[in-house]
């Protein structure tokens, strides 16, 4: 097996305290971040060969950035240098992505600059066997999207395996196009489908229950995964597997299971509950490396979701974007909030 490249933008999470005290104190915490490059950091960590592709601009922050990436033992080398500046957004700590306090200060990066043929394909893809992108690389600009296009079809036409996160960032899509105006056309090169049955509908069409959240009832969630699978493997047939996450508050803390969807069979994760977490973001990109993870070693389909949720889970407990917990660890803390 070659190795996973992951592409997507690298950005770096602001985070100001909701009340303030950070202009007294003249200082926050800055996290490395962006889905891709969590994903990357993660499988590094498991010891699965992870390289990974953005644009950066050729300034000091940038070297240091790709630096701290290279001590992770992330490949780097596929890293584009253009462009002025870094992407950067700013969340309050603990608050979910999908909050509707985030502020994105993306426009005019090197990666929102990117146009087609701006990238050695040939060169980036020697010796992939897995390529991975999400959603958020298409909401940021018609160009990015077309851009994406161009990578899927190089990478499909070497036969390499590919996967999507279907993360929804509404903030992002404001060039004039809707999620399901582009989304179609790269998923039908994508053989892994990660998100959840409410992202498939709003960027894929895949219809869900009306009732589905007043029911709020497991068993409801779970056929409504299966249907939505089903659906998202009929319309792509070169799909082979459709992964979906449950994830809701509990109180100050979270609810979570998952489900994978292969070869006709849909496999149910254990559940887990916590009442205190230290953060939401970057769960959902843990949990797609675990997902990678399992498929690149081979494992069974029921392996496969109990590793990506547990490391999904345990990732709740750190506040850093990047997933800095080993796969121990996560077996340990993911036994402690096993619900029976």
């Amino acid at each position: 097996m070659g190795k996973v490249l992951s592409f997507g933008e690298l950005l770096l999470r602001i985070c100001p305290d909701a009340a303030g005290d950070w202009l007294e104190n003249n200082t926050f915490p800055v996290y490395v971040g962006g889905a891709e490059a969590n994903v990357a950091a993660a499988l590094a960590l498991w010891d699965i060969p992870s390289a990974y592709m953005t644009a950066v601009p050729d300034n000091f922050i940038a070297k240091q950035l790709v630096g701290y990436l290279d001590a992770l033992h992330i490949d780097t080398s596929p890293i584009h240098y253009s462009g002025e500046r870094i992407g950067l957004y700013f969340l309050d700590k603990g608050k979910d992505l999908k909050n509707a306090g985030v502020i994105y200060d993306r426009n005019y990066s090197s990666f929102s600059a990117l146009q087609t043929g701006d990238i050695d394909w040939d060169r980036v893809l020697e010796g992939i066997s897995w390529f991975h992108f999400s959603a958020i690389c298409p909401a940021i600009s018609q160009a990015v999207a077309d851009v994406c296009e161009e990578a899927l079809k190089a990478a499909s036409a070497r036969n390499i395996t590919i996967s999507i996160d279907l993360n929804y960032r509404a903030k992002l899509w404001k060039y004039g196009k809707e999620p399901a105006d582009i989304l179609p056309a790269l998923v039908q090169y994508c053989d892994v489908v990660m998100g959840n049955v409410w992202a498939a509908e709003k960027m894929l069409g895949i219809p869900v229950s009306e009732t589905l959240v007043d029911e709020h009832e497991k068993s409801a969630y779970l056929q409504q995964a299966q249907i939505s699978s089903k659906a998202i493997m009929e319309a792509y047939p070169k799909c082979k597997s459709v992964a979906n996450t449950f994830r809701f508050d509990h109180g100050n803390g979270i609810q979570y299971y998952t489900t994978l969807y292969t070869a006709d069979t849909l496999y149910i994760s254990k559940e887990y509950v916590a009442d205190q977490i230290a953060g939401k973001v970057g769960s959902g990109d843990c949990y797609m490396a675990g997902l990678i993870y399992g498929f690149y070693n081979d494992q069974a389909p029921q392996e496969i979701v109990e590793f990506a949720t547990a490391a999904a889970f345990a990732k709740l407990f750190t506040e850093s974007d990047f997933n800095t917990t080993g796969i121990g660890e996560i077996h340990e803390i993911a036994r402690t909030y096993e619900t029976v």
